[in-house]
């Protein structure tokens, strides 16, 4: 099976290629290199290509040929995500427009001074949202918890060409679990946890819930630790729309009985299926997710 190992692929000479078409060509001509990078994943990532075909026909019950187009389109969607990330960083924010949706839910949390744990996932793209949240001075800090162990290259690469540096913390998931501290302490500063909870590797905790309609693995961590915590929780995600255009959504998680992790899943899993049937291309996981393909 083609598990999550932990770590995101991808490599500096992609960026380094979206970083001179940006510069040279601009955001929107950059995009129509994507066609022959979407191609050439669509034609040789044959184990991508099956599990990312069977969430659109099993799961989304798209027919043989629908699923096809949407595998490649999911490709090409992704590619965008990556360009307008990597766009926006290098000093274009002002090319795109954004949208929020439910942004008092942030602000009501902010207010209470107990700090406050996001949960996204791999939809979207929810790494830009700092970027729209200056425009509206909402000021406070993001820490992202992360499993990802790569050798931060690419990152390093990516702020070395921002105009602005990212304000976001990394707080990496260590075996003798002291991110647990640095996040007590961010809460207690008023700081923001921010989880993805759509990604399980294996060897680690996990949950089940039922996503499409059939049961699934999730990271226990999240959910255990939000909801042991005592702060507020809110579902975000950042999604692309048409031309340079985002919405953001931010939706609090209501009636979550205190140390109940399952509950807390069972919501965040409800929450998460609303949003990849409204963009069923922008759910980046390219995995056998179900344990379902043999």
């Amino acid at each position: 099976m083609n598990k999550w190992k932990g770590k995101s692929k991808g490599t500096i000479t992609g960026y380094k290629i979206f970083v001179w078409c940006i510069r040279n060509i601009g955001i929107r001509s950059s995009y129509v290199v994507l066609y022959f990078v979407a191609s050439y994943y669509f034609l040789f990532l044959r184990k991508s290509n099956r599990y990312i075909s069977y969430y659109f026909q099993k799961r989304l019950s798209y027919g043989y040929w629908k699923s096809k187009v949407s595998v490649f389109r999911s490709y090409f969607t992704f590619g965008k995500v990556l360009i307008d990330k990597t766009a926006i960083s290098a000093g274009l924010r002002e090319k795109y427009t954004y949208e929020f949706d439910g942004i008092e839910n942030l602000r009501n949390l902010l207010a209470e001074k107990r700090g406050g744990v996001l949960i996204s996932a791999h939809i979207g793209n929810f790494e830009i949202a700092e970027h729209f949240f200056a425009d509206i001075d909402f000021d406070c800090q993001i820490n992202l918890v992360t499993t990802d162990q790569e050798v931060t290259v690419i990152k390093e690469y990516l702020e070395s060409v921002a105009v602005k540096q990212s304000n976001i913390k990394f707080i990496y998931v260590k075996e003798d679990m002291s991110h647990i501290f640095e996040i007590n302490q961010a809460l207690s500063d008023n700081e923001l946890i921010c989880f993805t909870g759509d990604r399980y590797f294996e060897g680690s905790k996990y949950l089940e819930a039922d996503l499409l309609g059939k049961s699934a693995k999730f990271p226990a961590g999240p959910f255990l630790i939000a909801s042991r915590l005592g702060v507020p929780v809110v579902y975000v995600y950042v999604m692309k729309e048409k031309n340079l255009h985002y919405h953001l959504y931010a939706r609090v998680a209501k009636n979550i009985k205190n140390r109940d992790s399952q509950g807390l899943l069972n919501s965040y899993v409800q929450n998460l299926e609303t949003m990849i049937r409204k963009y069923p291309l922008q759910w980046f996981n390219y995995f056998d997710f179900w344990d379902d393909i043999d």
